[in-house]
């Protein structure tokens, strides 16, 4: 059998070729980092690594999600304590103006700081994120939530929170809606006692306190109402929220001269009184949700009683009952805005151990991805040196057979 010279150099290139293709092959892999450069390298990995990588890309999003949540959370936890702060002053201003002391200039004067603080919780309640959306808004965030109507402040944002998905199995709220914090009290937070507004005698109250927990009918609201004069004497009765004498029924005599102040109990309840009642004048306790529940309505009951003078015993009396009743309802909504702190304060925890579990997950899929694809250097450099000897062996074979030809032996 003759072989021709075109067949050995047709093989002699064709060895070349393949051993230069092999050769530059590791050479890829080596610039590159990767063992699977092309999808033909190893069809099974490279389809893995497509599957790891879609996981490891929405982990991603997720976890970039999770900086946006910490962000807003941050900014509103930061607005909660703000927001605290300014129910603590205005506390501390009612108390102050309690005073017996005072007169109406110095009322006027509490009631210009309290004007100051009430002003304040009215921006914090607007106030916004980085992105211009407002925090307590709901999904309705391009407006303010808090408007003026009728010299009255009223929520006009969605009831809704807004949510953000933090993990694949996780969507968690980033905001409260403002009807929630400002215009809520939080549950259980007991009952309200509040006097009349038509009253026109001077009685004023403290209270209620709880003296039997377990007697305590939380939805339940009441109604002491006043008879009688001072020639013939005072009576009170102790109505149910539907105006039915309770049962066993609660009534008695009510001596205004008495040294010590009058204390009602019923149901679980205790109610002092003090002063000269007018015949059907009434006190409302009422459950705390079932009242005025409206910070901002708190602190505008203040201030009016504030900013008129008191000119008689009915108007002393009405000052001493609304800032009364309206540090009561200052006490709950500072107990609904800590907890609503409380509970961005939980948010933001979890946020940190979801942040850890999807740090480990990354890690997890990076260490897969490059068990897969990525290129053992040690290994690849020996290869890369074998292919070398390989080709540089295979052009000295050709070169030497090239000039192998009987024309140089003639």
């Amino acid at each position: 059998m003759r072989i021709s010279s075109v067949t050995m150099f047709e093989q002699s290139v064709s060895s070349m070729n393949r051993q230069q293709s092999d050769f530059l092959k590791v050479s890829q892999q080596i610039a590159s980092g990767r063992r699977v450069v092309n999808p033909s390298d190893d069809p099974q990995a490279a389809s893995r690594a497509v599957g790891v990588d879609q996981a490891r890309a929405v982990t991603q999003q997720h976890a970039d999600s999770r900086v946006s949540a910490r962000n807003a959370l941050a900014q509103t936890e930061s607005v909660l304590n703000s927001v605290s702060d300014a129910v603590t002053s205005a506390k501390t201003l009612l108390v102050q103006a309690s005073s017996e002391t005072l007169s109406d200039a110095d009322r006027q004067s509490v009631a210009s700081e309290l004007r100051g603080v009430y002003e304040t919780l009215i921006g914090q309640a607007n106030a916004t994120d980085g992105n211009g959306r407002h925090l307590f808004g709901g999904y309705n965030d391009s407006t303010e939530p808090f408007v003026k109507q009728g010299g009255k402040i009223a929520y006009v944002g969605d009831d809704n929170a807004r949510e953000q998905r933090i993990d694949a199995s996780r969507l968690m709220k980033v905001s409260d809606n403002g009807e929630a914090i400002f215009q809520s009290v939080p549950s259980g937070a007991g009952h309200v006692a509040t006097a009349e507004p038509g009253n026109t005698g001077s009685v004023t109250f403290k209270g209620p306190q709880i003296v039997d927990q377990e007697s305590v009918k939380p939805n339940q609201a009441y109604t002491i109402t006043f008879s009688g004069d001072a020639a013939s004497g005072y009576a009170y009765e102790v109505q149910d929220g539907s105006g039915n004498p309770l049962t066993p029924a609660i009534a008695g005599g009510y001596d205004p001269e008495s040294d010590e102040p009058v204390r009602i109990e019923f149901e679980g309840l205790a109610l002092e009184l003090e002063g000269e009642p007018s015949a059907g004048d009434s006190i409302a306790v009422n459950p705390a949700d079932q009242g005025n529940t409206s910070l901002f309505a708190t602190i505008e009951n203040a201030l009016d009683v504030l900013e008129n003078p008191t000119d008689n015993a009915a108007d002393q009396a009405a000052l001493r009952n609304t800032l009364s009743t309206s540090m009561r309802e200052l006490d709950n909504s500072l107990d609904n805005v800590l907890t609503t702190r409380a509970s961005v304060g939980a948010r933001l925890n979890e946020l940190d151990v979801v942040d850890s579990v999807g740090g480990n997950r990354m890690l997890n899929y990076e260490q897969t991805l490059s068990d897969l694809v990525d290129l053992d250097y040690a290994e690849a450099i020996g290869e890369y040196s074998l292919r070398q000897v390989g080709l540089q062996a295979s052009q000295k074979a050709f070169a030497d057979m090239k000039g192998m030809s009987l024309f140089q032996f003639l």
